[in-house]
C-alpha cells in the first residue's frame, strides 16, 4: 500500500560555508487515488495515501453526490486494478477504489462527473458557480446559532500544528480539522491537496454519522472557493484559516451565511463575514 512518506537520498547545499552533504530526507507521499462508481470512473485525485475511506466520503458529499454513509453500500480498494510493469501480472496498488452507491446516489454522480468536466475548463462564472453551490448545500447555515470566543478562534491553528505529526517529519503536508463547539476536540487530518485533508476530515465526521453543523474547518493555508463549498455541503457554520481567501470564498460564505475568518495568527484575526458567531 502507499505509504504517507518516503525516504529519499538528497544533496544539502549551505552556500554560506561551502558545506556539502549527503543525506537521507523523508518526503510526503503523493499517490493517485482513482475512485469509480461501478464501471463509471467519477474522478482522480493526488493525494498523501491513507484514510481514503473518509476521503471519498468527504468528497461524495462535497459534490452533493451522498449525505451520510447510508448512501454508500460499499467501498473497496480494487483488486488486480493495475499490471506490473515488472511481472505482467495484476497487482493491487490501493490507488484505486469503488463505491457501490444506493440508488439515489447513484442517479446523482452523472451530475457529478459533468459538474467535474465543467468547472475543469472555466466554463463556470463566479456567480453561477454560487447558484450551484446554494441550490445543493443541503443545510439553512444562516441561522445556525454557533458561538465561538474570538480567543478560541485565535487559538485554533496553534492546536491544528499541534497534531500535524507528519508534517513536522517533511515540511510538505497540509491540514485541516473539526473543532467540536460541545467537546473542544479537534480532529485532524493531513495531505498533500487542501481540499483533500478537507474531505478526510468532514469524511471522518460523516462516518461517525455526524454533521459539522457543531464545528468549525481549521485550515493551515489559505481559503479558496471549494473548501467553503466543501464545509456548507457539511454544515459548518465557521471557517478559520492561517492564511488569506480568495474573493470568491469570502462572497460565497457570505452568501450561504458562514463566518469566514483568515490570517488567524499571532493572536489576531479578519473576521470577513457574518462576524456575529465571533464573540
Amino acid at each position: 500500500m502507499g505509504r504517507v512518506t518516503v525516504r529519499r537520498k538528497l544533496r544539502a547545499i549551505d552556500t554560506t560555508t561551502g558545506e556539502v552533504v549527503t543525506r537521507m530526507d523523508t518526503l510526503a507521499g503523493e499517490e493517485p487515488l482513482e475512485i469509480r462508481a461501478g464501471a463509471e470512473v467519477i474522478t482522480v485525485t493526488m493525494r498523501t495515501p491513507g484514510h481514503d475511506l473518509e476521503l471519498i466520503h468527504g468528497f461524495l458529499n462535497a459534490e452533493g453526490v451522498i449525505t451520510g454513509p447510508a448512501d454508500v453500500r460499499a467501498a473497496c480498494y480494487c483488486a488486480g486494478s493495475v499490471i506490473s510493469t515488472e511481472t505482467g501480472q495484476p497487482e493491487n496498488t490501493y490507488n484505486v477504489m469503488e463505491v457501490s452507491l444506493v440508488p439515489a446516489a447513484t442517479a446523482r454522480v452523472a451530475g457529478a462527473i459533468r459538474n467535474f468536466a465543467t468547472t475543469s475548463s472555466c466554463g463556470v462564472c463566479g456567480s453561477a458557480s454560487i447558484d450551484d453551490v446554494r441550490g445543493k448545500v443541503p443545510y439553512d447555515i444562516a441561522t445556525n446559532d454557533a458561538r465561538l470566543e474570538a480567543s478560541t478562534v485565535a487559538g485554533l491553528p496553534n492546536l491544528l500544528r499541534e497534531q500535524q505529526a507528519t508534517f513536522d517529519r517533511t515540511g510538505g503536508l497540509h491540514a485541516a480539522g473539526l473543532y467540536d463547539l460541545d467537546t473542544t476536540e479537534l480532529e485532524v487530518r493531513e495531505d498533500v491537496g487542501r481540499h483533500n485533508a478537507a474531505d478526510k476530515v468532514i469524511g471522518a465526521r460523516l462516518l461517525d454519522d455526524r454533521t459539522g453543523e457543531r464545528a468549525a474547518l481549521v485550515l493551515s493555508g489559505r481559503i479558496s472557493f471549494e473548501l467553503v463549498q466543501k464545509a456548507a455541503m457539511a454544515g459548518v457554520p465557521v471557517i478559520a484559516a492561517v492564511s488569506a481567501p480568495s474573493s470568491l470564498a469570502v462572497e460565497l460564505a457570505a452568501d450561504l451565511g458562514i463566518t469566514l475568518a483568515g490570517f488567524v495568527r499571532g493572536g489576531r484575526l479578519n473576521v470577513y463575514t457574518h462576524p456575529v458567531r465571533i464573540i
